[in-house]
């Protein structure tokens, strides 16, 4: 028996015990949690930090306009399949050594972005920069909630949410200015020295659960395949679908039939699969089913406002690069300074509460600048940006607490998979969905125009005499000048045109989130301060 009791202690003391993130000191907690969410902030300014600057690295790879816009839609569709994936690979490999792989390969695929020599090597590239940086995304998510409690738990989805609109909103000014002071491709390098920086810190810090090596021989590739065929499928379709007429190009049609057979296996692999990849338990809540749709609507409201204001500053004001980003860094500011009231007001207040301020007040925000006129430019958007920019964090913050309170252990992991790919997926939507929405008011609109000038034509021809004759005083042929006022008349016409279908827009958006106040009473409040999960991971 002694032999025996000796043996049993020998293996108690070799087997590793397990690991509590709540009891780490609190230092070393945010220190951890200041690594990652750097890292996630990594991930996601560099989906839009491209944007300012596609015209100058389309030129400096001789890439046509259509094959250019897939430097942006490569991120997103791998992106998009990292982030569920991510919960397994977390509990795979720890959530130590996938933070860390996550953030080298990142700086990896960063250099060979900005060392591409042709559009197919950037696209590969940038598909694989969005695959490994997407598992920073949801990881800081579960690590906050399980590292934190009470208040300071509290403090995490403020954080986090900043974090997640903060990156968005300052990519276009980022890359436009970099692009304009240094180059293109340094708004791939600049992500080098910090990268390094957060795998260096990601390896020596993050001490918060263990790995399962066993899970790797586990893996389901059906499933994997499948949930790529699906969420690629779908981005391609949201991408391409508004500049190719939907469904009417066989390309699109074949990509939406793929999508769609994707989505079936998904579904039957997740619930049929011995070891599936995600794991759908986490919508057995309802609670966090009303989370999902919730951040649905928000991404949608986020990515396509973020979108479409530096669109219309473009394409109406002619706004360059800079410009741009110096009119709608002040979402950006109001941002920063309503995470401390959300948060706060998510400790102190129901979270409806909370959330239907925040949903409201964004549609409000959205009615405002549904009010445009060719003329406004930045004094006339600092009111409804900064509306916007204050309430966001009033919907994120509460979203996520509704979303991710009361699980713990892998659901934990699953859960913000899921919540955040919910956003990812609502941005998706928006964009593509506004810019069909864009496209068909712009013709309305200009029809109407042209039959209110129809109506109301004994005026026009005396007015494009007028702009005629002012043109030909300078030296001009009468029959040029003619032509020259005609279409310069056509020019104006379009640019009101434009607008009044940027108003239509927004105001349609304002009546989604004012639609998703219906859900809010079919919430169940969670406790302002739930306890912390018994493991975290």
């Amino acid at each position: 028996m002694s032999i025996i009791s000796l043996e049993a202690a020998r293996t108690a003391r070799a087997a590793p015990l397990p690991l509590d993130p709540a009891a780490l000191p609190t230092a070393r907690k945010f220190l951890i949690f200041g690594v990652m969410a750097f890292g996630q902030f990594m991930a996601l300014i560099d989906i839009q930090i491209v944007a300012a600057s596609l015209n100058d690295v389309q030129a400096g790879l001789s890439a046509g306009p259509d094959e250019i816009s897939w430097v942006q839609t490569g991120y997103l569709m791998a992106e998009l399949v990292m982030i569920p994936f991510s919960a397994f690979l977390a509990q795979a490999l720890s959530t130590r050594w996938l933070f860390a792989l996550s953030a080298g390969l990142f700086t990896i695929s960063s250099a060979l972005c900005g060392a591409a020599w042709d559009i197919h090597s950037m696209v590969a590239f940038r598909v694989l920069q969005g695959f490994v940086g997407g598992a920073m995304v949801p990881t800081v998510f579960a690590t906050g909630f399980s590292l934190f409690s009470g208040p300071q738990r509290a403090m995490i989805p403020a954080i986090l949410g900043m974090v997640s609109v903060l990156a968005p909103t300052l990519g276009p000014t980022v890359g436009g200015w970099l692009t304009d002071a240094v180059g293109w491709r340094s708004i791939f390098y600049v992500n080098i020295v910090p990268g390094i920086a957060v795998t260096i810190a990601s390896i020596l810090l993050i001490r918060v659960d263990r790995p399962n090596l066993s899970m790797l021989k586990k893996i389901d590739y059906a499933h994997l395949g499948a949930m790529a065929l699906f969420l690629g499928g779908l981005e391609y379709v949201l991408e391409e679908g508004p500049k190719n007429d939907w469904l009417g190009d066989p390309a699109i049609r074949t990509g939406a039939w793929l999508s769609f057979v994707g989505f079936v296996l998904f579904l039957e692999r997740s619930f049929r699969s011995g070891g599936p990849i995600v794991r759908l338990t986490p919508f057995r809540k309802p609670n966090f089913i009303f989370a999902c749709v919730f951040n649905l609507v928000i991404g949608f409201g986020l990515y396509s406002a973020t979108y479409l204001l530096p669109v219309f500053l473009g394409r109406v004001r002619g706004y360059d690069s800079l410009q741009i980003g110096t009119t709608v860094f002040v979402t950006g500011i109001a941002q920063v300074l309503s995470t401390v009231i959300a948060a706060r007001a998510s400790q102190r207040i129901d979270q409806r509460i909370v959330i239907t301020v925040g949903l409201t007040l964004f549609a409000a925000s959205l009615w405002w600048v549904s009010h445009l006129n060719p003329d406004w430019g930045f004094f006339n958007l600092i009111g409804p940006q900064m509306l916007r920019g204050f309430a966001i964090m009033l919907c994120i913050v509460p979203s996520v607490q509704l979303a991710l309170a009361g699980f713990e252990g892998p659901d934990l992991r699953y859960a913000s998979g899921l919540f955040n790919l919910m956003r990812n997926l609502g941005g998706a939507i928006g964009i593509a969905v506004v810019n069909t929405w864009l496209a068909d008011n712009t013709r309305i609109q200009a029809a109407r125009l042209g039959e209110g000038l129809g109506e109301a034509g004994r005026n026009a021809p005396d007015v494009l005499a007028a702009l005629a004759a002012r043109i030909a005083q300078f030296g001009g042929d009468p029959g040029q000048a003619l032509l020259g006022a005609r279409g310069e008349f056509a020019r104006l016409v379009g640019r009101q045109a434009l607008t009044l279908a940027f108003n239509d827009v927004f105001r349609l958006m304002a009546w989604i989130f004012l639609a998703a106040l219906v859900m809010v009473p079919l919430c169940k409040a969670p406790p302002v301060n739930a306890p912390p999960p018994a493991d975290g991971h």
